[in-house]
């Protein structure tokens, strides 16, 4: 699972550092794409493959979910393999997510983002505004109980 959070520096202006407990997750390759949240999303295949799943499960006349899947699909790259134990990023979603030298690179479970630091720092001060989450997070049922059926 990717958790945490770690601050790192691209090399040769696009190739990111993977940390190195992250290695065996992404030896079966992974797909690098555009996030929702001006950040790049790198899964696994698995991960991929269900929000893939998702997307294509929905109505298809409808035109949001035309755009979400040109937005989802058309930035996507699979990348079978890592070298040199470094992602190479593509020049459109470095763009996209204002990806310079200094990046934070973020767990999210099932895969991860890469930030820009600026970016960062503006994500960073919604997630530690308390009294906000918990107005954002009310309606959300959210449960540290095992179910049992």
């Amino acid at each position: 699972m990717f958790l945490g959070h770690h601050f790192t520096q691209l090399r040769n202006a696009n190739h990111l550092p993977i940390r190195s407990e992250w290695k065996n997750l992404i030896s079966s390759g992974l797909y690098l794409t555009q996030g929702f949240d001006q950040n790049v999303m790198i899964l696994t295949p698995g991960a991929f493959q269900e929000i893939y799943a998702r997307l294509t499960a929905l109505n298809i006349t409808d035109p949001l979910v035309r755009l979400l899947l040109r937005m989802f699909l058309s930035t996507a790259n699979y990348v079978e393999s890592i070298e040199n134990e470094t992602i190479s990023l593509p020049p459109d979603l470095l763009g996209y997510a204002h990806l310079e030298s200094n990046v934070v690179v973020v767990g999210q479970g099932e895969y991860f983002e890469v930030w820009s630091s600026d970016l960062w720092q503006q994500q960073q001060s919604e997630i530690l505004d308390s009294e906000a989450n918990a107005q954002r997070f009310s309606g959300f049922t959210i449960s540290t109980a095992e179910k049992t059926f």
